[in-house]
């Protein structure tokens, strides 16, 4: 995965003026989909958006409504619904420029929050992280994803179905249900990287090979990735939980102040999962270097017995007239028979040395 895809792109708005809005993010064909949920403790509607009109009525219902945009490619359709809800420019800005860290800022009458979302596979490209941008008021929640595809689909059940406290709570639940969502995501990523580090683990102590080596820098790439992605968040569920925004009420502040706890859980776990493929880089590298001192090793052993061997040749190798052993019938299996002896006599002694 290629650092620069988690830099900043700013060289197509240098010279802008705040506000401009410029998509920064993955190039899709992809139409933006729009769907809404409303509803109450007894009342509730599902429907997907053709036209952006249609969502402008539920501005003034008293009902909860949450509205969810996958795709952030047709800007126009983005400052449409931003307007609608009477957000700033600069919050349109950075719901489009899918390299925002995670934050929260508070304009009063609404929250702007902006999350990592984080899907992994072991099989694959590893890890793929979505920007999801959340605009918190009084009576209504939207969304804004960079594709379709989403972590949420427990939240629109429960909704659906009336199950547990989210119908009957307001929208600042409902911005926690899918905080909520976004961080047990995390520990799904999680648990797929550490069953990869045990399975790397195990081939690096049989036989360590050069594609583990790929594989660990890999992992270590990830997660720096996920570390970025969830330190931030921590501040951004402290400032909720301790903030003095009215949207926030203390009845959900007690449910955020768990999401923070799992946040912490969290990045422990992505700590420690650092320092284990830390150590297994070590442990490739001191494995490396052990197979390699054993192949000098036995090398070295291999010229040690030939150089007596090597010295024997090299001496009746030479062009003497008057060399005695030369002439003696026996000569040569004497020799082989000495030869023989030498290198043997030192192969049993490198064994009781045990350097064999």
């Amino acid at each position: 995965m290629p650092l620069t895809k988690f830099i900043r792109k700013a060289s197509g708005k240098v010279g802008d003026s705040p506000g401009t809005m410029l998509f920064v993010g993955k190039n899709t064909t992809e139409k933006v989909r729009i769907s809404l949920i409303d509803y109450t403790e007894k009342d509730f509607e599902e429907k997907e958006i053709k036209d952006i009109k249609e969502i402008f009525p539920f501005r003034q219902k008293p009902s909860v409504t949450w509205i969810n945009v996958d795709g952030l490619h047709e800007t126009k359709i983005i400052e449409e619904i931003g307007k609608h809800f009477e957000s700033h420019p600069l919050i349109l800005e950075d719901i489009v420029d899918t390299n925002q860290r995670p934050k929260l800022e508070d304009f009063e009458s609404y929250l702007f929050l902006v999350l990592k979302m984080i899907s992994y596979e072991i099989k694959g490209n590893g890890m793929n992280i979505e920007q999801i941008s959340l605009i918190l008021g009084d009576n209504f929640v939207v969304s804004f994803q960079e594709t379709s595809g989403d972590l949420f689909d427990s939240v629109r059940d429960r909704i659906r179905a009336s199950k547990g406290k989210i119908r009957k709570m307001g929208t600042d639940y409902l911005a926690y249900a899918l905080i909520d969502a976004i961080v047990d995501g995390y520990f799904l990523v999680l648990e797929k990287v550490g069953e990869e580090i045990e399975v790397l683990e195990e081939k690096i102590m049989v036989s360590p090979e050069p594609e583990e080596l790929n594989t660990i820098y890999r992992l270590k790439h990830n997660l720096i990735f996920l570390r970025r992605a969830v330190w931030p968040l921590r501040e951004v569920i402290n400032a909720m939980q301790r903030g003095e925004s009215k949207l926030i009420k203390k009845t959900t502040a007690v449910f955020l102040r768990d999401v923070y706890d799992h946040t912490i859980q969290v990045i422990d776990t992505v700590e420690t999962f650092r320092d284990m493929v830390s150590g297994l880089l070590e442990v490739y590298l001191s494995s490396i270097s052990n197979k390699m001192n054993e192949v000098m090793k036995v090398l070295t052993i291999i010229a040690t017995i030939f150089i007596p061997l090597t010295f024997i040749a090299g001496v009746y190798g030479m062009n003497f007239k008057y060399m005695p052993e030369l002439e003696t019938p026996w000569a040569y299996p004497l020799l082989w028979v000495i030869m023989i002896s030498v290198g043997f006599s030192m192969f049993l002694f490198f064994r009781r040395k045990k350097w064999l």
